[in-house]
């Protein structure tokens, strides 16, 4: 690829990540309801609101979207300036980037017009993309601290947060349509069956990210320990009460956060005699 060429594509790319950022913003306008639409808490018969399923957490937790999406928007600023347009690291991640945000806005749409399953899909979809791109960009180190906090730390709690939304997405989905009638306590049995899941992804995602600084590493972990903090506040003040669960999700996320800060000493080869 020419110069000239190479060039076109990467001010195509800058303005695909506002555009795509631009997007997301509108999307979650739409999905709290600013233009005429229904809050997504009340969507889907009330399946994703803070009292559908015990793993469900509570309102609060939701502002983590302000601190993503204020991350995102300094993100496509940032990575407009001419300093950032050639640089190999925009150019490996920055499609990835927008990608992400595009898949966000689109769970956002299929939770205000499409269906329950429609979102578990698009949450999926949004996970994976995202997992790519981490991984994406743990591959290539970060340079400075715009990296790290419009690169690595955006895209880590992005992750996080997603991660921890699924299981919330597919346990409100299961619980609405597949296995209403379940009672208290098989709920509560596959309630911590699956929150030992989530420290075995958080666990994961930490070994996946070994080589990487602390900052990267701790980004996701902490958003996941954000949400699990607020599913157990959620069950020891709300509905459905169940003190197992909180428990377990307090355990997980203490787990979850360590992982990323123990470090693993590097083998020491074996002395040839």
């Amino acid at each position: 690829m020419n110069a000239a060429a190479r060039s076109g594509s990467d001010l195509a790319r800058q303005i695909v990540v506002i555009s795509a950022v631009v997007f997301m913003i509108i999307a979650a306008m739409v999905g709290v309801g600013l233009f005429g639409g229904t809050n997504v808490r009340d969507l889907q018969g009330g399946a994703l609101d803070a009292d559908a399923t015990v793993l469900a957490p509570g309102r609060s937790a939701f502002s983590i979207w302000s601190v993503i999406y204020i991350l995102m928007i300094a993100y496509a600023v940032w990575q407009a300036l001419p300093g950032q347009r050639a640089r190999d690291r925009q150019r490996r991640a920055g499609w990835w980037i927008a990608l992400t945000a595009v898949l966000n806005g689109g769970w956002l749409l299929a939770a205000q017009f499409l269906t329950l399953p429609a979102t578990v899909i698009a949450i999926v979809v949004l996970l994976v993309a995202l997992a790519a791109t981490y991984r994406l960009l743990v591959i290539v180190p970060a340079a400075g601290w715009g990296d790290r906090l419009l690169m690595d730390v955006t895209v880590g709690i992005h992750l996080g947060w997603v991660s921890l939304a699924t299981v919330a997405n597919v346990t409100a989905w299961l619980a609405a349509d597949i296995v209403p009638a379940v009672d208290e306590r098989t709920q509560v049995l596959w309630g911590v069956i699956v929150l030992i899941v989530v420290a075995l992804v958080g666990v994961g995602i930490a070994v996946g990210t070994r080589g990487a600084g602390l900052v990267t590493r701790l980004a996701p972990a902490l958003t996941m320990a954000w949400g699990l903090f607020w599913i157990g506040v959620a069950r020891l003040t709300g509905e459905p009460h169940t003190v197992g669960v909180a428990v377990t999700t307090f355990v997980v996320a203490a787990v979850i956060v360590v992982a990323p800060c123990v470090r693993v000493p590097a083998r020491t080869p074996a002395l040839v005699r």
